[in-house]
């Protein structure tokens, strides 16, 4: 069985900070998590820097979420 799963990514930006918001549905569960970046004010702006700093902090709490859940599932709490 192939499947998709889609992950929902919001930013908000602006000159010196990126936020980052996550969201996943899978099956009956939901998980979101939140990053952010902040721009050293001696540091040239790259936006792009931000978000990915921030959507990869996101991203790394996301996966600490999903595995707490399984952990949770394997262990017959759910």
């Amino acid at each position: 069985m192939e499947r998709d799963i889609t992950i929902d990514i919001h930013l908000d930006e602006d000159e010196d900070t990126t936020a980052a918001r996550v969201e996943l549905d899978l099956r009956n569960d939901h998980f979101e998590a939140s990053g952010r970046a902040r721009r050293n004010p001696s540091d040239s702006p790259a936006p792009v820097i931000g978000e990915e700093l921030a959507i990869a902090r996101a991203l790394g709490e996301l996966q600490h979420q999903i595995m707490e859940a399984a952990q949770t599932k394997i262990e017959g709490g759910d």
